[in-house]
């Protein structure tokens, strides 16, 4: 098989390439992204001038005053004692415990993602020299304009048409883990109606800076996912899946040719909640907000599809051993524009990659780290978004670490195999998808091959064949197998 340039494994072609390579790989191997970058960096880095606004723009949103963070970082006096810290994580590369908790490998696959907080090499460098240059203030008239924060209760989605709440539940301080289902609720809409877009958060009596319970990222939270449905039914009649609750995931954009469908007379359904104790006595509810379409709307794809793409049934996790593999193969059964990407792992999960396999050509789409606590979905740049044709493996492969070096696994001494406890394991692509026509495959393609001036586009690996209305040189291009 051929491997194209942008992929996790193969050759790499262009000493420029091995260059980019080696700087993105810094971190991982020890070299401080300060002295790479020291040439480009100014004499004196200040918190005003420079540090003030990457935390801004990548911090503040959960580093604020009733953030969810464990510390605000908004004024200098609030983020000088923890100068030393924020360099430490900042720099630690795609892995488990970066702040901020982006996971995205910059070094291979495509680059391109909506709403990316991560920061760059070159102001990961500005933090370390600032950090070790005794984190000064500067002068104070170089601070950015103070943040305008949303009250935590906004919705990311804009103010929902439709919120819909579970019923309220009490976990005690020190509960075991709980798998069950609820019972169903009804939505209360009497119409058909399309899904611009859907969030889900918990609402519970926890205090903002409440010191009492776990110290882990979701120990603010005692609904650890809730994999749902709706169902005209209430549990048996044919249903709507929609995409997984986590903690820490975000709201879901569906694309806006592909909204989802929610039928009237709908309830939402689940058999799958996971209830985890967070050290306190806590009341708690999910609410499940939805965005509509207007009325008369009419999806022009497929509505959205969720992969689900994995392997839970042979895992095979030794005991005391880093870089454990596990590969999961789907084919695609039509045309489909990939939205997003998202990892589910468990407690030794480390990384995920996934791969398309055209032929004998491969392309690594994404490779990303995992950190069970901090769950995140990536979700596409709409013109890098995988245009993969029908036919396309789609390949996953999972990197486990159950060594005493990740924090994450109570006992690496213990084989582990698959289950739903956060000590078992799951292996699961979530991502989002939309399946197209033949018209409306090859029109995206054509769009995608005029917007983009590489060679090699990864992700679409018939946009060389594809020809296009212009007669450029483009349509002479064409894709080997």
């Amino acid at each position: 098989m051929k491997r194209i340039a942008g992929t996790a494994t193969g050759v790499w072609l262009g000493i420029a390439i091995l260059g980019v390579v080696a700087a993105s790989a810094g971190r991982d191997h020890g070299v401080d992204a300060a002295s790479v970058y020291a040439p480009d960096l100014p004499n004196q880095v200040t918190f005003a001038r420079d540090i003030a606004p990457i935390l801004a723009r990548s911090c503040q949103n959960c580093h604020r005053p009733d953030g969810v963070a464990p510390m605000s970082l908004v004024t200098y006096e609030e983020v000088r004692p923890f100068a030393r810290a924020i360099k430490q994580r900042t720099s630690l590369g795609p892995h488990r415990g970066v702040m901020p908790p982006w996971y995205i490998e910059k070094n291979v696959g495509i680059q391109k993602y909506k709403n990316d907080p991560s920061l760059t090499e070159a102001e990961i460098a500005l933090i370390g020299k600032w950090a070790d240059s005794g984190a000064p203030l500067g002068n104070p008239a170089d601070m950015p304009p103070a943040k305008k924060f949303d009250d935590p209760n906004t919705w990311a989605i804009g103010t929902p048409d439709l919120v819909v709440s579970t019923k309220e539940i009490l976990v005690k301080a020190n509960s075991p883990d709980w798998w069950g289902e609820i019972d169903p609720v009804p939505i209360g809409v009497t119409e058909d109606r399309y899904v611009a877009a859907l969030q889900v958060r918990e609402v519970n009596d926890v205090p903002g800076k409440d010191a009492s319970g776990r110290t882990t990222v979701g120990g603010r939270f005692v609904f650890h996912h809730m994999i749902w449905a709706t169902d005209q039914g209430g549990g048996g009649g044919t249903n709507t899946p929609w995409p997984v609750h986590e903690v820490g995931r975000g709201a879901d954009f569906f694309p806006p040719e592909g909204g989802r469908l929610l039928k009237a007379g709908e309830k939402i359904v689940s058999n799958s909640v996971h209830l985890h104790s967070n050290g306190r006595d806590t009341r708690a509810h999910l609410e499940i907000g939805f965005k509509l379409h207007p009325k008369g709307y009419q999806p022009t794809v497929k509505p959205s599809i969720t992969r689900a793409l994995g392997n839970g049934v042979d895992i095979s996790i030794r005991p005391n051993e880093a870089n454990q593999e596990l590969h999961a193969y789907t084919v695609l059964q039509e045309h489909t524009k990939v939205s997003s990407f998202e990892p589910h792992l468990h407690a030794p999960g480390a990384r995920m990659c996934l791969e398309a396999i055209w032929g004998y050509n491969i392309q690594t789409l994404t490779c990303a780290g995992y950190d069970h606590n901090w769950v995140r979905g990536y979700d596409y740049a709409d013109d890098a978004a995988p245009l993969l044709p029908k036919g396309t493996i789609l390949h996953i492969i999972g990197y486990m670490d159950n060594s005493p070096a990740n924090r994450n696994v109570p006992d690496p001494r213990n084989w582990q195999g698959s289950g739903n406890r956060s000590v078992a394991n799951m292996f699961i692509d979530l991502g989002q998808g939309v399946a197209l026509s033949d018209d409306q495959f090859r029109d995206e393609m054509i769009k995608r091959r005029q917007s983009s001036k590489e060679d090699v586009i990864i992700g679409c690996p018939l946009c060389n064949s594809v020809k296009t209305p212009t007669g450029t040189a483009n349509q002479e291009r064409r894709f080997e197998q």
